[in-house]
């Protein structure tokens, strides 16, 4: 089980002064890629955000009169940028007189560095100098802290707000969903500038309310580059592709995010042509610009026009990698992924992230590639990922598909016992090892333990539990597990927990009752449904479902190949030859193949793979001699071979 993770690159920055310049407000513009995955689905995006909380920063003057308490504040200033917040507290408590821009620096840094409890302690006291951009600073604090309730006590104690202060409090409503409330406010304003209508109209667009985000936009006294450009990623956002070109093209001048912005939305609508022709045109590109091409081309399935743009790329960024390496995980080219991330490392610029260690480790799983699996993981000891739930959740899931159960276990539990708190991902991926490994009583006993540490299991939860059931033969608890799921109503039941529930089934026999409950199915069954009713079927030669299974099969996916050999096999394990032969000459009149299995065991650093017949392996007389020796030792314990699904098998 892979887990979802999200990438930021900060874009361009407007610098807006405000209060005298004593202080200025930095709203950025952001660019988000955002990796689902889990498979089978993958989703990529980039979305334009320009109303994310604002960032105080300190004054570059200060018209403090005393000299030394000038140059006392500037150490303060420059000590907690740097992150040496108590160096910059002990020379705040060594001042005789610190003013009100030094109660604001020290508080501020403060905030920066996560200790909003002792900038509050500093805010409350007796002798504490503050001013509206003190105030503002705090409740921006507690904001960024996601402690929106004592921001907006505070906020309703201000003695004096300004412009700023409103503007703040309106987007930490907007961060946290409090829609009602940001508009509540917003129409309150005693005065508004163009960042407090950017903010609401950006608010509304991401949350779907379009028109209103519209009628707002209309409505602007004076409009800037966010403006437009906010309003094009929303109409975009929501679908509205072709107004929002027509914004686009209106707007009276543009920045580099605005074009990102247009390309992005063509993307996310499938209109890669127009993108790719946008992109062309750019009268300038940065980093986020490649990066917003590449990720459109590789959410839209197009990965060798990506490749080639990435190879294009005058400079790459760790998002460029991620990207690209997460492109060749959806296609399942494992081997290519490896070989992308050689060359990331080779390179002296850009480090891996989480995500990318995510998905190189996801590129091992399904290579059981243990040796470079570990590899990986020396890389990962030596960086600050070693203790993110999601790289641990990944460790876990390609020790496990490399067949080393216990070291993946150790991996868990080390988690329990060491200063790492493990979350729902950690619990949701040792529950999918031991179903990966057909130990479903030992995810059960897990699934228990969970919820006794006060874990209230997610959509994926289910997936592993039932799946562990399905693979351990547990029919009765599977059925318990997945009533237990429709019944909780706060979780959507989805396409993975159907086709769990219908291999659960099959695989027991219980093969009317999977048709009985895909018939009772409100959706349309999914080709994973019917795969494992057919799947079923083949097990228990069932040729009268098996049919049915397989007709719903080829009308979603009419090219699979292995549907027509299961039904053939079907057909020839109840002797049926005619029949198994119309169906593998209908297959052959389609053009269709069924790809060889292969396999593959790695002997001192060397893989060796493995096809059906395959006698080009230089040692293949001596492979052949002991499995014809492994055959003849399996009769004599009692082993009769089902020679039925050879049956024309390459």
């Amino acid at each position: 089980m892979l887990a979802f993770f999200r990438v930021v690159e900060v874009g361009k920055f407007i610098r807006i002064p405000f209060s005298n310049c004593v202080q200025i407000i930095t709203i950025p513009v952001l660019i988000n890629v955002k990796l689902l995955l889990r498979r089978p689905r993958f989703n990529l995006y980039h979305s334009i955000d320009g109303s994310r909380s604002a960032k105080i920063s300190m004054p570059r003057k200060d018209f403090t009169v005393d000299g030394n308490v000038a140059r006392c504040n500037w150490m303060i200033t420059s000590l907690s940028k740097d992150g040496r917040i108590m160096e910059a507290r002990r020379l705040f408590d060594e001042m005789r007189d610190p003013d009100v821009i030094t109660w604001t620096s020290v508080i501020s840094g403060f905030i920066k560095c996560g200790m909003i409890e002792e900038a509050r302690r500093l805010f409350d006291r007796v002798d504490a100098k503050k001013n509206v951009v003190t105030w503002t600073a705090m409740v921006g604090g507690y904001i960024r802290s996601n402690k929106i309730s004592e921001a907006e006590k505070l906020f309703h104690e201000m003695p004096n707000k300004n412009v700023v202060s409103w503007n703040t409090m309106i987007d930490g409503y907007a961060q946290n969903g409090g829609i009602d409330s940001a508009m509540y406010l917003f129409e309150k304003m005693p005065e508004r500038n163009v960042v407090s209508w950017n903010t609401v109209v950006s608010m509304l667009a991401r949350c779907g309310r379009i028109e209103e985000a519209r009628k707002l936009f209309d409505r602007m006294p004076e409009r800037d580059v966010i403006s437009w450009t906010a309003m094009i990623a929303g109409l975009s956002k929501n679908g509205r592709i072709d107004e929002a070109r027509l914004l686009f093209d209106r707007m009276p001048e543009r920045n580099v995010v605005s074009w990102n912005a247009m390309i992005t939305g063509y993307s996310q609508n499938s209109r890669l042509d127009e993108a790719l022709d946008l992109f062309e045109k750019m009268p300038e590109r940065d980093l986020p610009s490649w990066n917003t091409m590449i990720t459109g081309l590789i959410q839209n399935g197009d990965l060798r026009r990506a490749r080639k743009l990435f190879n294009a790329m005058p400079k790459k960024n760790v998002i460029s990698w991620t990207t690209m390496i997460t492109g060749y995980v959806q296609e399942g080219e494992s081997e290519e992924v490896l070989k992308i991330f050689s060359r990331m490392l080779s390179t002296n610029g850009a480090k891996p992230n989480q995500g990318t260690f995510v998905s190189v480790l996801g590129a091992c799983s399904n290579l059981a590639g243990l040796g470079e699996g570990q590899q990986i993981h020396q890389i990962v000891s030596k960086t600050v990922y070693q203790d993110s739930t999601f790289v641990v959740s990944a460790l876990i899931n390609m020790y496990s598909k490399c067949g080393e159960l216990k070291t993946a276990r150790k991996m868990f539990d080390d988690g329990m016992t060491s200063q790492r708190d493990l979350d729902l991902v950690s619990w949701n991926g040792i529950i999918a090892v031991y179903a990966h490994h057909g130990c479903g009583k030992e995810a059960i006993r897990l699934f228990n333990e969970m919820r006794k540490s006060g874990f209230k299991p997610d959509d994926v939860t289910y997936v592993g539990l039932i799946s562990a059931c399905s693979h351990a033969g547990l029919v009765e608890e599977g059925l318990k597990y997945f009533d237990e799921l429709v019944k909780d109503g706060s979780i959507l039941v989805r396409e993975d927990h159907y086709a769990c529930l219908v291999d659960l089934c099959g695989r027991a026999g219980r093969l009317k009752e999977a048709v009985d409950f895909i018939e009772r199915l409100e959706t349309k069954p999914s080709a994973r449904v019917w795969g494992a009713l057919l799947a079923g079927c083949n097990v228990h030669a069932n040729a009268k479902i098996g049919k049915l299974a397989a007709k719903k099969l080829l009308e979603v996916e009419p090219e699979n190949a292995g549907t027509y050999m299961l039904l053939s096999n079907i057909y020839a394990s109840t002797g049926k030859w005619k029949e198994a032969s119309r169906v593998r000459l209908k297959m052959k009149d389609k053009g269709l193949k069924k790809q060889p299995g292969c396999s593959w065991i790695e002997v001192r650093n060397r893989v060796h793979a493995f096809v059906v017949g395959d006698k080009s392996h230089s040692q293949s007389k001596l492979i052949y001699s002991l499995i014809r020796d492994l055959h003849s030792k399996m009769k004599k314990v009692g082993y009769e071979p089902n020679n039925v699904f050879l049956y024309d098998e390459y």
